[in-house]
């Protein structure tokens, strides 16, 4: 059996409640959590914290192979280490002697399902006895004495020439928990080196490497996931997304809603394309009807309650002969929440609810519902078609 370890405290001084903060539009914990969720050859991820709200955040994505574990405060305070706490849960959870410990640092957020998988394969191969991660580094580094460390400083090698060295990047480690029990140590034995890509180098420990390392995620991570996407149909919900979620009413008690032009032009721009574009929504109104004839939108759900708003977009997808994998959905409330795990492709406002914001693999905005949030996501999503 494989278990990945996630130590989250939620102490952290120079970035409080760090492992929880958005990064990327999404709870840090979560990007490790995904890519283990995702790796086959995990069985269990088990996230070690002494924190109510990163449990909160963590429970409420509903993960299939994760759990909690509450650490004690002794394992939890300042000084402990991290040692500690794989010890306390070994113990705790009674582990065979001979099951793969992973531990799994979530200040490594570009850690991919990947690295996971091809490390695993590297350690179950029988030549080492434990794992770490490093990136190669091509620095030049020196001793305090003055004397160059790793080439000679009078025939300074051109980076092409250079093997450079070998970084510790903390992003996971692996071992068996006889090894660890025995040793009181992550690393024993023989070890063996997975190299990483250099843009895993950064751990997020100071405010700035979090903007360094959201920016290397985009570019290494997210943007080539992006790519090639295969979305036939656009479905948006209108209340808290197309408006502000405000009810506004007349003197004479008439309602109104304020939609966003923005949003309307990049309907129309998908249309062009060839997606197919709609509205659900829970409520049954004339101004969302009339909107939706303005912006001559192919398909139009209203009253959809109940879990209805799935089985409406189901059966527009039977119509189309596609299925709910080629269905990019925006949301930003609970009634949203069947639809929008259900779909191939997941958004919501910035403002959306905690629970909608915490739905595995979704895409959160930067502009809140009524504010262009869906012409920012339609956006997206032009780039990758």
């Amino acid at each position: 059996m494989v278990i990945a370890f996630i130590p989250v405290r939620g102490g952290s001084k120079s970035i409080p409640l760090k492992n929880i903060k958005l990064f990327c539009g999404k709870p840090l914990v979560c990007w490790n959590i995904e890519a283990l969720e995702q790796c086959p050859d995990v069985d269990e991820i088990i996230v070690a914290t002494d924190s109510d709200k990163i449990e909160e955040t963590v429970a409420s994505a509903q993960y299939k192979k994760t759990k909690i574990y509450r650490r004690s405060a002794e394992n939890a305070c300042d000084t402990a280490s991290t040692e500690s706490v794989m010890l306390e849960y070994i113990s705790y959870a009674k582990l065979p002697a001979e099951d793969t410990f992973m531990l799994v640092q979530a200040t490594s957020p570009l850690t991919q399902t990947i690295h996971f998988s091809e490390a695993l394969k590297m350690y179950r191969g029988g030549k080492y006895d434990s794992i770490l991660t490093c990136v190669r580094n091509y620095r030049f580094f020196w001793n305090a004495d003055g004397s160059s460390m790793n080439y000679d400083y009078r025939n300074r090698p051109r980076r092409q020439n250079f093997d450079g060295m070998l970084m510790e990047n903390g992003a996971f480690y692996i071992n068996s928990v006889k090894n660890i029990f025995a040793s009181k140590n992550r690393l024993s034995g023989k070890i063996g080196i997975y190299e990483m890509p250099e843009y895993t180098a950064t751990e997020i420990d100071e405010p700035d490497d979090w903007i360094i390392l959201e920016k290397l995620m985009y570019k290494h991570v997210l943007q080539p996931q992006n790519k090639k996407t295969d979305i036939r149909l656009f479905m948006t919900d209108v209340d808290g997304t197309l408006t502000d979620a405000g009810m506004y009413y007349t003197e004479n008690g008439d309602e109104l809603k304020k939609f966003n032009t923005r949003d309307g032009m990049g309907l129309q721009l998908l249309q062009k394309t060839g997606v197919k574009v709609g509205i659900v929504t829970s409520e049954n109104t004339k101004i969302v009807e009339r909107r939706a004839a303005k912006l001559k939108v192919d398909f139009l759900c209203q009253g959809k309650r109940d879990g209805g708003k799935l089985a409406a977009v189901q059966e527009i997808c039977n119509q189309m002969g596609i299925s709910l994998q080629n269905v990019a959905y925006i949301g930003d409330d609970v009634n949203c929440r069947d639809l929008l795990t259900s779909v191939g492709f997941a958004a919501c406002p910035a403002d959306a609810m905690d629970d909608i914001k915490s739905i595995p693999n979704i895409t959160i905005m930067t502009k809140k519902g009524g504010e262009g949030c869906v012409r920012e996501w339609i956006e997206q999503i032009l780039k990758t078609l």
